[in-house]
Protein backbone atom coordinates (compact mmCIF):
# COMPACT_ATOMS: atom_id res chain seq x y z
CA UNK A 1 0.00 0.00 0.00
CA UNK A 2 2.87 2.53 0.67
CA UNK A 3 4.77 1.66 -1.99
CA UNK A 4 1.97 2.38 -4.19
CA UNK A 5 1.16 6.08 -2.28
CA UNK A 6 4.89 6.44 -3.30
CA UNK A 7 4.04 5.77 -6.91
CA UNK A 8 0.85 8.34 -6.93
CA UNK A 9 2.85 10.96 -5.39
CA UNK A 10 6.22 10.86 -7.14
CA UNK A 11 4.06 10.54 -10.44
CA UNK A 12 2.33 13.70 -9.12
CA UNK A 13 5.12 15.29 -8.20
CA UNK A 14 7.05 14.80 -12.04
CA UNK A 15 3.64 15.76 -13.44
CA UNK A 16 3.87 19.47 -11.84
CA UNK A 17 7.31 20.12 -12.03
CA UNK A 18 6.71 18.88 -16.05
CA UNK A 19 3.90 21.79 -15.79
CA UNK A 20 6.09 24.33 -13.94
CA UNK A 21 9.09 23.89 -16.64
CA UNK A 22 6.78 24.13 -19.45
CA UNK A 23 5.31 27.39 -18.18
CA UNK A 24 9.38 28.80 -17.87
CA UNK A 25 8.66 28.97 -22.04
CA UNK A 26 6.85 32.48 -23.12
CA UNK A 27 3.76 32.05 -24.79
CA UNK A 28 4.50 33.29 -28.32
CA UNK A 29 2.08 36.23 -28.40
CA UNK A 30 3.22 37.44 -25.14
CA UNK A 31 6.50 37.60 -26.19
CA UNK A 32 5.48 40.90 -28.82
CA UNK A 33 8.21 42.60 -31.41
CA UNK A 34 5.96 44.51 -32.93
CA UNK A 35 3.53 47.44 -31.83
CA UNK A 36 -0.32 45.44 -33.15
CA UNK A 37 0.85 42.55 -31.35
CA UNK A 38 2.14 44.33 -28.24
CA UNK A 39 -1.07 45.84 -27.83
CA UNK A 40 -2.47 42.88 -28.05
CA UNK A 41 -0.27 41.07 -25.15
CA UNK A 42 -1.69 44.00 -23.32
CA UNK A 43 -4.51 43.64 -23.75
CA UNK A 44 -4.68 39.90 -22.39
CA UNK A 45 -2.63 40.34 -19.49
CA UNK A 46 -4.73 43.27 -18.84
CA UNK A 47 -8.47 40.80 -19.19
CA UNK A 48 -6.33 38.42 -17.39
CA UNK A 49 -5.85 40.35 -14.12
CA UNK A 50 -9.22 41.41 -14.44
CA UNK A 51 -10.38 38.20 -14.11
CA UNK A 52 -8.33 37.25 -11.71
CA UNK A 53 -9.31 39.56 -9.38
CA UNK A 54 -13.11 38.72 -9.90
CA UNK A 55 -12.14 35.02 -9.45
CA UNK A 56 -10.18 35.96 -5.80
CA UNK A 57 -12.77 38.46 -4.75
CA UNK A 58 -15.55 35.54 -5.54
CA UNK A 59 -13.29 32.92 -3.77
CA UNK A 60 -12.74 35.14 -0.91
CA UNK A 61 -16.44 35.78 -0.05
CA UNK A 62 -17.51 32.47 -0.48
CA UNK A 63 -14.88 30.92 2.05
CA UNK A 64 -16.31 33.74 4.51
CA UNK A 65 -19.67 32.54 3.76
CA UNK A 66 -18.66 29.39 4.44
CA UNK A 67 -17.13 29.73 7.88
CA UNK A 68 -19.61 32.55 9.62
CA UNK A 69 -22.45 30.78 8.81
CA UNK A 70 -21.67 27.01 8.62
CA UNK A 71 -24.33 25.26 10.62
CA UNK A 72 -21.85 24.30 13.40
CA UNK A 73 -21.54 27.58 13.97
CA UNK A 74 -25.22 28.55 15.22
CA UNK A 75 -27.50 27.69 17.91
CA UNK A 76 -29.54 24.70 17.57
CA UNK A 77 -32.47 26.44 17.61
CA UNK A 78 -31.92 29.33 15.38
CA UNK A 79 -34.13 30.71 12.83
CA UNK A 80 -32.71 33.36 10.14
CA UNK A 81 -34.57 36.33 10.02
CA UNK A 82 -36.89 37.14 7.18
CA UNK A 83 -35.52 40.08 4.91
CA UNK A 84 -37.79 41.44 2.51
CA UNK A 85 -34.47 42.53 0.39
CA UNK A 86 -31.63 45.15 0.63
CA UNK A 87 -31.23 47.46 -2.06
CA UNK A 88 -27.52 48.65 -1.73
CA UNK A 89 -26.24 44.57 -2.09
CA UNK A 90 -28.86 44.33 -5.00
CA UNK A 91 -27.11 47.45 -6.90
CA UNK A 92 -23.78 46.16 -5.97
CA UNK A 93 -24.61 42.91 -7.16
CA UNK A 94 -26.10 44.25 -10.92
CA UNK A 95 -23.75 47.25 -11.04
CA UNK A 96 -19.93 45.82 -10.52
CA UNK A 97 -20.92 43.26 -13.76
CA UNK A 98 -22.18 45.96 -16.03
CA UNK A 99 -19.09 48.50 -14.72
CA UNK A 100 -17.00 45.55 -15.74
CA UNK A 101 -18.47 44.79 -18.99
CA UNK A 102 -18.59 48.57 -20.06
CA UNK A 103 -15.00 48.94 -19.15
CA UNK A 104 -13.93 45.73 -20.69
CA UNK A 105 -16.05 46.85 -24.07
CA UNK A 106 -14.16 49.65 -24.45
CA UNK A 107 -10.77 48.59 -24.15
CA UNK A 108 -12.04 45.47 -27.10
CA UNK A 109 -13.26 48.31 -29.16
CA UNK A 110 -10.45 50.56 -29.07
CA UNK A 111 -8.00 47.73 -29.62
CA UNK A 112 -9.98 46.63 -32.70
CA UNK A 113 -9.39 50.18 -34.12
CA UNK A 114 -5.64 49.90 -33.17
CA UNK A 115 -4.70 46.46 -34.86
CA UNK A 116 -6.91 47.07 -37.81
CA UNK A 117 -5.27 50.29 -38.70
CA UNK A 118 -1.48 50.95 -39.39
CA UNK A 119 0.73 50.17 -36.88
CA UNK A 120 1.17 53.25 -34.88
CA UNK A 121 4.40 54.89 -35.24
CA UNK A 122 4.72 54.28 -38.55
CA UNK A 123 1.71 56.13 -40.21
CA UNK A 124 3.89 58.02 -42.02
CA UNK A 125 6.35 55.27 -43.51
CA UNK A 126 5.43 53.48 -46.58
CA UNK A 127 4.32 50.07 -45.78
CA UNK A 128 5.66 46.79 -47.93
CA UNK A 129 2.85 45.12 -49.92
CA UNK A 130 2.77 41.62 -49.95
CA UNK A 131 0.20 39.23 -51.11
CA UNK A 132 -0.21 36.45 -48.80
CA UNK A 133 -1.98 33.33 -50.45
CA UNK A 134 -2.83 29.86 -48.95
CA UNK A 135 -2.92 26.87 -50.53
CA UNK A 136 -2.83 23.35 -49.26
CA UNK A 137 -0.71 23.27 -47.10
CA UNK A 138 1.51 25.99 -47.99
CA UNK A 139 1.97 29.50 -47.81
CA UNK A 140 2.80 31.81 -51.31
CA UNK A 141 4.48 35.65 -50.35
CA UNK A 142 4.39 37.80 -53.64
CA UNK A 143 6.01 40.82 -53.26
CA UNK A 144 4.60 42.75 -56.65
CA UNK A 145 6.73 45.55 -56.16
CA UNK A 146 9.80 43.59 -56.13
CA UNK A 147 8.46 41.13 -58.37
CA UNK A 148 9.66 38.01 -56.56
CA UNK A 149 7.44 35.15 -54.64
CA UNK A 150 8.40 32.92 -51.98
CA UNK A 151 6.98 29.40 -50.81
CA UNK A 152 6.87 28.80 -46.97
CA UNK A 153 9.35 31.77 -45.72
CA UNK A 154 9.10 35.40 -45.45
CA UNK A 155 11.12 38.02 -45.33
CA UNK A 156 10.62 41.29 -43.88
CA UNK A 157 12.57 44.69 -43.46
CA UNK A 158 12.37 45.92 -40.09
CA UNK A 159 11.24 49.18 -38.95
CA UNK A 160 8.70 49.00 -41.60
CA UNK A 161 5.03 48.76 -41.61
CA UNK A 162 3.83 45.85 -43.80
CA UNK A 163 0.66 45.43 -45.56
CA UNK A 164 -0.35 41.91 -45.75
CA UNK A 165 -3.13 41.06 -48.71
CA UNK A 166 -4.64 37.67 -47.40
CA UNK A 167 -6.68 35.11 -49.48
CA UNK A 168 -6.57 31.45 -50.25
CA UNK A 169 -6.60 28.95 -53.09
CA UNK A 170 -8.20 26.24 -51.06
CA UNK A 171 -10.06 25.98 -47.42
CA UNK A 172 -10.32 28.74 -45.83
CA UNK A 173 -7.15 29.24 -43.51
CA UNK A 174 -5.73 31.78 -41.12
CA UNK A 175 -2.47 33.92 -41.15
CA UNK A 176 -0.62 33.86 -37.93
CA UNK A 177 2.90 35.36 -36.91
CA UNK A 178 2.00 35.63 -32.73
CA UNK A 179 4.77 37.89 -32.31
CA UNK A 180 3.71 40.92 -34.23
CA UNK A 181 0.03 40.34 -33.91
CA UNK A 182 -3.05 38.85 -34.18
CA UNK A 183 -4.39 36.04 -37.18
CA UNK A 184 -7.02 37.14 -39.55
CA UNK A 185 -9.09 34.63 -42.40
CA UNK A 186 -7.25 34.60 -45.67
CA UNK A 187 -10.43 32.86 -47.71
CA UNK A 188 -10.90 32.41 -51.76
CA UNK A 189 -12.50 34.78 -53.92
CA UNK A 190 -12.70 37.77 -50.79
CA UNK A 191 -9.07 39.64 -49.48
CA UNK A 192 -8.40 40.48 -46.42
CA UNK A 193 -5.97 42.86 -45.07
CA UNK A 194 -3.81 42.66 -42.40
CA UNK A 195 -1.35 45.15 -40.74
CA UNK A 196 1.44 44.36 -39.58
CA UNK A 197 5.28 45.45 -38.34
CA UNK A 198 8.70 44.10 -36.85
CA UNK A 199 10.11 46.81 -34.61
CA UNK A 200 13.42 45.25 -34.46
CA UNK A 201 15.30 42.94 -36.81
CA UNK A 202 14.96 38.99 -35.86
CA UNK A 203 13.16 35.50 -36.75
CA UNK A 204 9.99 34.38 -35.86
CA UNK A 205 7.18 31.31 -36.59
CA UNK A 206 3.66 31.91 -38.51
CA UNK A 207 1.50 29.39 -39.38
CA UNK A 208 -2.18 28.50 -40.05
CA UNK A 209 -4.12 29.15 -37.15
CA UNK A 210 -7.49 27.54 -38.98
CA UNK A 211 -8.23 24.17 -39.08
CA UNK A 212 -7.71 23.63 -42.88
CA UNK A 213 -7.61 19.60 -43.19
CA UNK A 214 -4.92 16.54 -42.83
CA UNK A 215 -2.32 18.52 -43.01
CA UNK A 216 -2.78 21.67 -41.29
CA UNK A 217 -0.16 20.84 -38.30
CA UNK A 218 2.92 21.08 -40.73
CA UNK A 219 1.19 24.16 -42.48
CA UNK A 220 4.00 27.00 -41.13
CA UNK A 221 6.13 29.17 -42.21
CA UNK A 222 9.01 31.15 -41.28
CA UNK A 223 9.67 34.58 -40.53
CA UNK A 224 12.86 37.41 -40.83
CA UNK A 225 12.80 40.51 -40.11
CA UNK A 226 16.05 42.08 -41.39
CA UNK A 227 17.50 46.08 -41.84
CA UNK A 228 15.95 47.58 -44.99
CA UNK A 229 19.70 47.44 -46.40
CA UNK A 230 19.63 43.78 -46.09
CA UNK A 231 16.41 43.15 -47.90
CA UNK A 232 17.19 45.62 -51.02
CA UNK A 233 20.22 42.92 -51.20
CA UNK A 234 18.05 40.24 -50.51
CA UNK A 235 15.90 41.28 -53.11
CA UNK A 236 18.73 41.74 -55.69
CA UNK A 237 20.35 38.29 -54.75
CA UNK A 238 16.82 36.93 -55.59
CA UNK A 239 16.84 38.72 -59.17
CA UNK A 240 20.52 37.38 -59.90
CA UNK A 241 19.95 33.58 -58.88
CA UNK A 242 16.07 32.33 -59.02
CA UNK A 243 14.13 31.02 -62.14
CA UNK A 244 11.46 32.83 -62.99
CA UNK A 245 8.09 31.72 -61.57
CA UNK A 246 5.71 29.97 -64.80
CA UNK A 247 1.87 29.34 -65.03
CA UNK A 248 2.67 25.72 -64.81
CA UNK A 249 5.25 26.11 -62.11
CA UNK A 250 2.23 27.74 -59.79
CA UNK A 251 -0.13 25.07 -60.59
CA UNK A 252 2.20 22.33 -59.71
CA UNK A 253 3.01 24.39 -56.60
CA UNK A 254 -1.21 24.53 -55.49
CA UNK A 255 -1.50 20.82 -55.57
CA UNK A 256 -2.15 19.42 -52.05
CA UNK A 257 0.84 18.34 -50.38
CA UNK A 258 3.71 19.73 -48.13
CA UNK A 259 7.20 21.59 -49.61
CA UNK A 260 10.48 22.93 -48.64
CA UNK A 261 11.02 26.74 -49.35
CA UNK A 262 11.78 27.93 -52.67
CA UNK A 263 12.07 31.20 -54.44
CA UNK A 264 11.12 32.82 -57.80
CA UNK A 265 11.18 36.15 -59.68
CA UNK A 266 7.89 37.31 -60.85
CA UNK A 267 4.97 36.37 -59.33
CA UNK A 268 1.60 34.44 -59.72
CA UNK A 269 -0.59 37.87 -59.60
CA UNK A 270 0.50 38.40 -63.38
CA UNK A 271 -1.31 34.85 -64.33
CA UNK A 272 -3.51 34.60 -61.44
CA UNK A 273 -4.46 37.74 -59.75
CA UNK A 274 -5.79 37.92 -56.34
CA UNK A 275 -9.60 38.35 -55.22
CA UNK A 276 -9.33 41.90 -54.41
CA UNK A 277 -11.18 43.98 -56.87
CA UNK A 278 -9.49 47.28 -55.94
CA UNK A 279 -5.93 45.61 -56.13
CA UNK A 280 -3.13 47.95 -57.66
CA UNK A 281 -1.19 45.42 -58.55
CA UNK A 282 -3.66 42.69 -59.61
CA UNK A 283 -3.29 42.07 -63.12
CA UNK A 284 -6.77 42.77 -64.60
CA UNK A 285 -8.86 40.87 -67.34
CA UNK A 286 -9.65 43.35 -70.53
CA UNK A 287 -11.88 41.22 -71.49
CA UNK A 288 -13.84 40.81 -68.52
CA UNK A 289 -13.65 44.79 -68.13
CA UNK A 290 -15.12 45.26 -70.93
CA UNK A 291 -17.84 42.94 -70.42
CA UNK A 292 -19.19 44.59 -67.09
CA UNK A 293 -18.91 48.01 -68.08
CA UNK A 294 -22.00 46.95 -70.66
Amino acid sequence: MKAKMKGTFLAALMGISALVLGACEPLLFLDPKGPQAQRQADDTMLLIYVMSAIVLVVLVILAVMLVKYRSSNQRPDYEPPHIEGSVLIEAICIGIPVIIVIFLSVVSVKSNYIVEAVPQGYEDTEPLVVYASSSNWKWHFSYPEEDIETVNYLFIPAGRAIEFRLYSYGPITSFWIPQLGGQKYAMADMETTLHLAADKPGEFMGRNGNFSGVGFAENTFNVKAMPQAEFDEWVEEVHATAEPLTEEKFEELLEPGHLGTSTYTGTHLEFSPSPGKHSSHSVKDPDAEEHSSH
